[in-house]
């Protein structure tokens, strides 16, 4: 957790219940554990102390009215400037899975053998690196940042954020959670802005992964007004400082990446573990398709699943630029449950059964022409 304020005055403001909602006696609680901490890591220590302190509930936070003769101010908020994190902004929310738990779910993915053969061979390699080290053997130094290839919706999210937990596992990491960003979250409009806003980003993701989608789109605009490079070398050599807690994957189109990476030596010397991912072929695509009429309780009839596979062949062989995997299997999905529902909605009653099942006249209504555009 990062504080946008000086010690000082983080300090003075704790030490002031109007403003921090909280009773005596819990800040004298808080104030004595930071005093401890404050010699080892003046600033992220009194972060994390705080968020410590106020997730495990070891402080009674009051409400204004419990605070006699206390004008009503709004409390004074930590973190990115919008209070403590919402849960759909924290990657790890759920609870630390094992080892083994994140290979099943890697091993459960559609498709992606050599993704996974890749996976696997790298948490071997870390896991023997770590090995010798422990046993006093020479240490081979050697970069764990890496680089995802392929076309969009082939899974490369979902296997960067599984690694930061399998690097967590195995001791790499010490949070293992995924911060994904683009070029909006590491490029400012004006002189000064762009360094700061890397750090904002790089020390959120301390202790995990930097996961940066289409990162070749740094380094695409040339002109003076354009500070993508300059996000480029911040990143360098924060990748430097901090290369035993926080590893970076880059990831976009095959081709792109190679250009962002001749941009910079600095890029090549850092990224030289690529990872591809291959387009789902047909059959694969109709297997995430019927997972996601299970996950979300529906089923189609043969004669549908039939149609779809027809459609999905005929889109697969047809692919443009605008064909996305899994994500256009989610877009025929989602069609077809709104065309499954403009079906059921004329009807006076419905059966459960009905609203389960996908028919052939459903799929039969999709526009093909408008998918493949």
């Amino acid at each position: 957790m990062h504080l946008k304020l000086s010690d000082g005055e983080v300090w003075r403001t704790m030490d002031d219940p109007k403003k921090t909602k909280m009773d005596y006696n819990d800040l004298n609680k808080l104030l004595d554990e930071m005093d401890s901490v404050l010699r080892r890591n003046p600033l992220d220590a009194l972060g994390s102390v705080y968020d410590d302190l106020y997730t495990r509930n070891r402080m009674s936070i009051v409400e204004d009215r419990d605070l006699p003769g206390q004008d009503q101010e709004p409390p004074v908020q930590y973190g990115t400037g919008d209070g403590f994190p919402k849960d759909e902004e924290i990657e790890d929310a759920a609870p630390c899975k094992s080892l083994e738990e994140l290979m099943d779910e890697l091993n459960g993915l559609v498709g992606l053998k050599k993704v996974k053969d890749d996976v696997k061979s790298l948490t071997n390699m870390v896991k023997i690196m770590k090995i010798r080290k422990e046993r006093g053997l020479p240490e081979v130094d050697m970069s764990l940042h890496l680089v995802f290839t392929g076309n969009p919706g082939t899974g490369k999210t979902t296997v960067a954020r599984l690694l930061a937990g399998i690097y967590r596992e195995i001791g790499v990491l010490s949070k293992g959670h995924l911060v994904e960003v683009d070029r909006s979250r590491l490029v400012a409009k004006y002189v000064g802005q762009t360094a700061p806003q890397v750090m904002e980003v790089v020390n959120e993701a301390m202790g995990g992964v930097l996961f940066i989608d289409e990162a070749y789109s740094l380094v695409s605009r040339r002109g003076e007004n354009d500070f993508g490079y300059e996000a480029v070398d911040t990143l360098l050599k924060a990748m430097e400082d901090h290369r035993d807690d926080l590893i970076v994957i880059v990831a976009g189109y095959p081709d792109k990446m190679e250009e962002f990476l001749d941009s910079n030596p600095g890029l090549q010397s850092r990224f030289n573990k690529y990872i591809n991912f291959d387009d789902y072929s047909p059959e694969e695509l109709m297997a995430i398709f019927d997972r996601m009429c299970e996950k979300n309780g529906y089923k189609a009839t043969d004669e549908a699943k039939e149609k779809v596979g027809k459609m999905l062949e005929t889109l697969h062989e047809g692919r443009t630029d605008s064909f996305a995997n899994a994500r256009t299997v989610r877009n025929l999905f989602e069609k077809l449950l709104t065309i499954h529902a403009d079906r059921l909605a004329c009807k006076e009653s419905v059966s459960d059964e009905e609203l389960a099942t996908i028919i052939a006249e459903d799929v039969g209504k999709i526009d093909l022409d408008e998918m493949m555009r």
